[in-house]
């Protein structure tokens, strides 16, 4: 695989324009029904990590650039003990500005009352920040994993809880990329440092060119991320 470089998230983003967007984005692959607390979700293109017993809250996942769903299995699975169901949406090309708002056909198929997580690394959080600009209200909070804002996107007067982790060797979404950022997001918003990390070590997709050099192990940063997001859901 060969993930985007943060540093052409802005430039992919400006030239997303919406009709682009609107011509190239699948038609809707929603469920018939509205699934109960012990049933998943189930799409085409999509990872589906089930809760074990009644479910909790869904996350969301809309993956890096040219990264397969895949990549992120294991965040679900180590969420799903806590009652947490996991979908990873897959985007056509591998990039989610084709198809911004997959969020709306697992949104259908969940009972309105649940809580709903947006997340996304990389270009999948920029796509993520987007997408909530313009749909305020169902969705309870925004993660976001080596990524920020788009220049042209804030969320700023938003009530909307974010959580925002940052990798500290990241050498793709740079650091003080990710910190200038913070101005577009609401001003209660989560900033989580994770030491020695890097942009690779969000996604089981292997080393990428460009990134830096992790003085941490992954072992001990998925650890620090699966903390992080399950107590940000379940409000611990």
């Amino acid at each position: 695989m060969t993930p985007l470089k943060g540093q052409n998230l802005k430039l992919i983003l400006l030239l997303s324009s919406s009709l682009i967007l609107a011509a190239c984005a699948p038609a809707a692959q929603q469920q018939t029904a509205v699934i109960s607390s012990t049933q998943s979700v189930t799409l085409n293109n999509a990872v589906t990590v089930p809760a074990v017993g009644e479910r909790k809250a869904t996350l969301i996942y809309y993956s890096g650039g040219k990264v397969k769903p895949e990549a992120y299995r294991w965040l679900g699975e180590a969420l799903a003990p806590s009652g947490i169901q996991t979908v990873i949406v897959g985007f056509p090309q591998d990039l989610a500005f084709f198809a911004p708002t997959r969020a709306d056909e697992v949104l259908a198929a969940l009972p309105s009352s649940e809580p709903v997580y947006l997340a996304g690394h990389s270009l999948g959080g920029v796509t993520a920040a987007q997408y909530l600009e313009s749909h305020q209200g169902r969705i309870s909070g925004l993660i976001l994993m080596g990524s920020y804002p788009a220049d042209n996107v804030t969320l700023r007067g938003q009530k909307l809880r974010v959580l925002d982790l940052l990798a500290e060797n990241d050498g793709l979404s740079l650091p003080a990329k990710v910190e200038d950022g913070l101005k577009r997001l609401p001003a209660y918003t989560q900033l989580v440092r994770l030491p020695g990390a890097v942009h690779a070590f969000f996604g089981r997709y292997g080393a990428q060119a460009g990134d830096g050099t992790p003085t941490a192990s992954r072992v001990d940063t998925e650890a620090r991320i699966v903390t992080a997001v399950r107590s940000f859901i379940l409000g611990q």
